[in-house]
């Protein structure tokens, strides 16, 4: 019997099915999800969806219930005992923790708890858009924390809706960099692959999104349907060699969009292996 289960386990290992599951991750690419996506049900839920889509990261947010049986929410000033029961649901689903956001802390003491928290969490990069006078303290906070900061874009009017205003606070803080949301950048009538040119060698994060057309109002849609040229933006992402978390950020059909992520996720990797849909 022992023999039996051995044979199916490497069997299963040796699949093409199970090999190429996540592909993406050859190159550092950390694809998962973003649990605002899931943001109707508790965090201990969205991890179950996450998981059904084929994904094994996620990004939290904080006004999210933990559910689960947990008490409270996401935010990063959970306590000690807290911690440990979302690090304990974590690893019960087997999903990592990669990145945490869109947060905006007003001051150093808060920046410091947060940086406090990504470091017991094991977080790779908070996902911010600090106002532009702190920008000196979340710098020199990422440096002694060791943990990425990446200024996300929101739509404008939003201070970082353009490239050029995330370059201008980020200077050459390796620590500091780019959390690059395609879709807003459409929002605001920008082409992500030559946004994505101009922050070369800044983008340390991504939020995943393809969008029906191109206007403020438009919404989500499975990847490669719409206007955001998946396939090139891909591209440009393999010429710059990003490495970093992927966070799939859709916010269409809310009370059901598992099936729509799981088919994004699908399409993201048969470009990633085929170079097209």
């Amino acid at each position: 019997m022992k023999k039996t289960l051995t044979l199916l386990l490497l069997g299963l290992l040796a699949s093409p099915v199970f090999a190429q599951k996540a592909p993406e991750a050859k190159a550092g690419w950390l694809l998962g999800a973003q649990s605002y996506s899931f943001r109707l049900y508790p965090f201990a839920e969205a991890l179950r969806k996450i998981d059904s889509c084929g994904l094994k990261n996620v990004e939290a947010f904080p006004g999210q219930n933990i559910g689960g049986g947990i008490e409270g929410k996401m935010d990063f000033k959970m306590n000690a005992a807290t911690r440990e029961s979302v690090k304990k649901l974590l690893k019960e689903r087997g999903i990592t923790l990669t990145a945490y956001g869109v947060v905006s802390p007003k001051d150093e003491a808060d920046w410091k708890a947060l940086f406090e928290f990504a470091k017991e969490m094991g977080v790779r990069n908070i996902n911010a858009e600090p106002p532009v006078a702190l920008m000196p303290t979340v710098g020199k906070l990422a440096k002694e924390y060791k943990i990425h900061v990446a200024i996300h874009n929101h739509p404008k009017p939003s201070h970082y809706w353009h490239p050029d205003s995330v370059l201008a606070v980020i200077g050459d803080n390796p620590y500091l960099g780019s959390c690059a949301d395609i879709g807003h950048w459409v929002r605001s009538g920008l082409n992500p692959v030559e946004c994505l040119k101009k922050l070369e060698g800044h983008v340390i994060g991504m939020h995943f999104k393809d969008l029906a057309e191109k206007s403020p109002k438009t919404h989500d849609v499975v990847w490669g349907t719409g206007v955001c040229d998946i396939p090139a933006v891909q591209a440009e992402m393999k010429r710059q060699k990003f490495k970093g978390p992927i966070s799939a950020e859709y916010e269409y059909h809310w009370e059901n969009n598992g099936p729509e992520i799981l088919e994004s996720v699908k399409n993201f990797r048969t470009i990633y292996t085929k170079g097209s849909l």
